[in-house]
């Protein structure tokens, strides 16, 4: 026996998280019956329909996307944005983003059909380093940079120690390129980070996701990631949990 969410990530309807809210505001029913409880257990003869689509187990798949600008990180938008499953034409397994890039910013996105991965990635307790390509308004002294890496706060709390390092500096354009290394997702962060010590960001691009990275992948494509790929992901998650 399994519980509900569970067993639902690992069908790739969507991360754990996201399948917990599908229960909890009443989209799913098991053998008939609506099921709005987080703790409810399954077995494998069980019937489990989500929007009264039934559930099946698909392969677990995983693949790297450079995301281009104006593009939305997720599979949908009301307001008819381009979304990044729109570049995935064609596959059987109903995939969705681990995590998010803002709306402008390019980069390295992995995409999946296994909620367990994705949660493992995502969740606030494994450390999984995420690098940045930041070019910003500005040239930031070293004393700007140290606040970035030994933490600064941001909407009332303070990140982590991030990696800063300075890749050049325009003095006619008054403008800087900077790598920012950070295990930490929140909203806009990066953004807000450069923001609160006065260097703005005019781009941004996600180079590198723990030891993944874009390896000349062209903007706009993709790639399966290879099995040895997803299993070091995996292994770079659980050792990077904080020490007690």
């Amino acid at each position: 026996m399994e519980r509900l969410q569970k067993v639902m990530a690992h069908a790739g309807v969507a991360s754990r998280r996201k399948c917990e809210e599908l229960i909890i505001s009443g989209h799913v029913q098991v053998n008939g019956k609506l099921v709005t409880e987080l703790g409810y257990k399954v077995s494998t003869s069980d019937k489990i329909e989500v929007d009264g689509v039934p559930l099946y187990k698909e392969e677990p798949v995983y693949y790297l996307f450079n995301k281009p600008q104006r593009v939305i990180s997720a599979v949908s938008d009301d307001k008819g944005r381009a979304v990044v499953t729109d570049y995935f034409q064609g596959l059987q397994e109903r995939i969705y983003p681990i995590g998010r890039l803002d709306y402008d910013t390019t980069g390295l996105l992995l995409l999946t059909n296994d909620g367990e991965f994705a949660n493992l990635l995502m969740h606030p307790k494994y450390h999984v380093e995420k690098t940045y390509i930041a070019k910003v308004k500005g040239i930031p002294t070293e004393q700007q940079l140290k606040k970035l890496k030994y933490g600064i706060k941001i909407d009332g709390k303070k990140t982590a120690p991030a990696k800063v390092k300075l890749l050049s500096g325009d003095t006619d354009k008054q403008t800087a390129t900077i790598e920012l290394t950070i295990h930490e997702g929140w909203n806009h962060q990066v953004k807000k980070m450069f923001m609160a010590i006065g260097t703005p960001v005019m781009k941004l691009r996600r180079e590198k996701y723990g030891s993944l990275t874009l390896d000349h992948l062209g903007v706009g494509q993709w790639r399966p990631l290879k099995k040895y790929e997803v299993q070091k992901l995996k292994q770079e998650a659980m050792q990077m949990q904080p020490k007690k």
